[in-house]
């Protein structure tokens, strides 16, 4: 069997990959196992709360009207689509396409536009996936509970996680904007050099050239935003895992 606590940069999560494949910047191997890590993350204060779960000394979880597998897994499947869609329909990030002449000026003005509204939007997704998920999550810990006291404890177990977690992951993801905005930059410094280089046509009289480059760019944030999404639902999935076994 493979020992998924000792992963090599190739066996990275597909977010993780993704950033790095933007960010042109190898994955270094893990040098730490996930107990390790753990390790460094959990305060003494966490531990107990921890170990007071696994010992069944904890409160009770609070538990909510049973639901089925189908129904859970329903839930979580719109939750899913209700994200991607904000972020496949966002204006930001997918904006109408302009037709009148002044809105057309408008849009290659954005050749000259900086990343704060793209670090502005993606931290908004950010907390909208956060408060999202979160939200789900309870609601299949308390049914969770409802089923039996094994699920009750493994339901706390994850509430525990959640919070002592919680300020780790949103640190970590929170600097998934700067390297977004490296990438911007790159992006733009690029296609800025290709503009100083002589073409065989030039541009029509009160036409800027479409921002061939920024549309790139947007897609890019658009795809980092949905494998952020599947990388936060990965403890949801481990919470539908429990419902289907039992």
């Amino acid at each position: 069997m493979v020992d998924t606590s000792r992963r090599t940069a190739s066996g990275a999560p597909a977010f993780v990959r993704l950033l790095a494949r933007l960010a042109d910047a190898p994955l270094p191997p893990a040098r730490q196992t996930l107990a390790d890590r753990l390790s460094l993350w959990l305060g003494w204060t966490d531990a107990i709360a921890l170990s007071a779960v696994l010992s069944g000394s904890a409160k009770a979880m609070p538990a909510n009207e049973p639901v089925s597998g189908d129904a859970a897994q329903d839930a979580c499947a719109r939750t899913r689509a209700e994200l991607a869609d904000s972020i496949a329909h966002d204006r930001v990030l997918n904006p109408i396409r302009p037709t009148a002449r002044r809105d057309i000026a408008l849009a290659g003005a954005e050749h000259e536009a900086d990343f704060a509204r793209y670090r502005l939007r993606y931290l908004a997704k950010q907390q909208h996936m956060e408060t999202t998920i979160s939200m789900l999550r309870g609601r299949l810990r308390g049914h969770l509970a409802a089923r039996s006291a094994g699920l009750a404890q493994l339901a706390a177990v994850d509430a525990v996680m959640e919070r002592v977690l919680g300020a780790q992951e949103r640190a970590l993801l929170g600097t998934v904007p700067a390297l977004l905005e490296k990438h911007f930059q790159r992006m733009r410094g690029a296609a800025a050099g290709a503009a100083r280089e002589p073409g065989p046509e030039a541009a029509p009289a009160g036409r800027l050239p479409a921002p061939v480059w920024l549309d790139a760019f947007r897609k890019d944030v658009q795809g980092v935003l949905l494998a952020e999404l599947d990388f936060r639902l990965q403890p949801v999935e481990g919470l539908m895992a429990a419902f289907r076994a039992s």
